[in-house]
């Protein structure tokens, strides 16, 4: 990695030595008449010089980028920006590209920055030209926008929560994580406190309503199964929720349906299968890293589609740069 970042400030050197006799020349023939078609010229060629340094600045060394979701509040607020190391975990050689110099794998509690497994893709120039013109603008400007003109979100910005050979088993919100060679798990406030981790991650939905979420995944499973029906107690927990208006647990929802499903059909293996990798929960392979939002509860993340490849990982968040107000170092 030395010889990479020396090599990076010795191209650089001689690009701006390039730059400054080219400069010296022009000084040179300054007593010369000037055109229109010179001055334009100059102007584009400083133009391009910016925006090529800017490119290559953001894609080996460094970018900055936008929180465009609540997903790690309080960590990081909605239109922070970020200061993203690209070197912490290997270089992409381009956009989604392969990596160089990738010995280093993300740390437990790692800020990290990777691309979003669930983005829908409209064509590799289209993602390559889209994060070329994000980078090139200091994450100002992102044309890669749905029908509505929402930003689609092409990276995602979590924790690692699990690393490889971890096992983490989520119930009603709160992690559980049993590490490589534990015999047995531990909830997410003692498993913290005991190494030591940031204590960032909270849930904000009251506990008193995942009885209701319960009740609602397992009704979702008879209306599927066309039993109408279903166990009067689950009608009555569910009116607990009928008018709920608050952050839903879809993940527990999810989880209350599997579960009804095997029940309904207990010799279908499919749906016990489904059931039993809920139930053990989530495994993180080596090379993996199993990202998680602060906002536990209000978070698009690894619960959803699982651990990422650290290949993925493009970067790891150092610091809040912008508004000012909330400058400070992550870690």
């Amino acid at each position: 990695m030395n010889r990479y970042s020396v090599w990076i400030v010795s191209t650089s050197e001689r690009i701006l030595t390039s730059r400054k006799q080219r400069k010296a020349d022009e000084k040179a023939l300054k007593g010369q008449k000037k055109t229109l078609k010179g001055e334009l010229l100059s102007w584009l060629d400083a133009i391009v010089f910016a925006v090529v340094v800017v490119l290559l600045l953001n894609q080996f060394l460094f970018q900055l980028f936008m929180i465009p979701t609540p997903s790690m509040v309080d960590t990081f607020l909605i239109k922070d920006r970020v200061y993203v190391s690209k070197i912490s975990y290997g270089v992409e050689l381009y956009p989604t590209g392969p990596k160089i110099f990738s010995s280093n794998i993300p740390l437990r509690d790692d800020a990290i920055v990777f691309y979003n497994p669930m983005y829908e893709s409209r064509g590799p120039l289209y993602d390559i030209l889209s994060q070329m013109i994000y980078m090139a603008t200091f994450s100002l400007v992102n044309i890669d926008r749905d029908e509505q003109g929402n930003p689609r979100e092409r990276l995602y910005v979590k924790r690692a929560a699990g690393i490889g050979g971890d096992i983490v088993r989520i119930s009603e919100g709160t992690a559980e994580t049993r590490g490589f060679g534990q015999s047995s798990g531990l909830q997410d406030s003692e498993f913290r406190a005991l190494n030591n981790l940031n204590k960032a991650p909270k849930q904000t939905i009251d506990p008193k309503a995942y009885e209701g979420f319960e009740a609602y995944g397992e009704l979702l499973a008879y209306q599927d199964a066309e039993i109408d029906s279903p166990p009067s107690y689950l009608l009555q927990s569910y009116k607990s929720v009928q008018d709920y208006s608050g952050l839903i647990d879809y993940y527990e929802i999810d989880r209350a349906t599997k579960r009804a499903v095997a029940q309904i059909e207990p010799f279908t293996l499919s749906h016990r299968s489904d059931l039993a990798k809920k139930a053990r929960g989530i495994y993180v392979p080596e090379g993996y890293t199993l990202p998680l939002g602060d906002n536990r509860d209000n978070s698009q993340d690894g619960r959803y589609f699982g651990p990422v490849p650290n290949e993925t990982i493009i970067g790891k968040v150092k610091f809040i740069f912008w508004p000012f107000s909330r400058i400070a170092p992550i870690g």
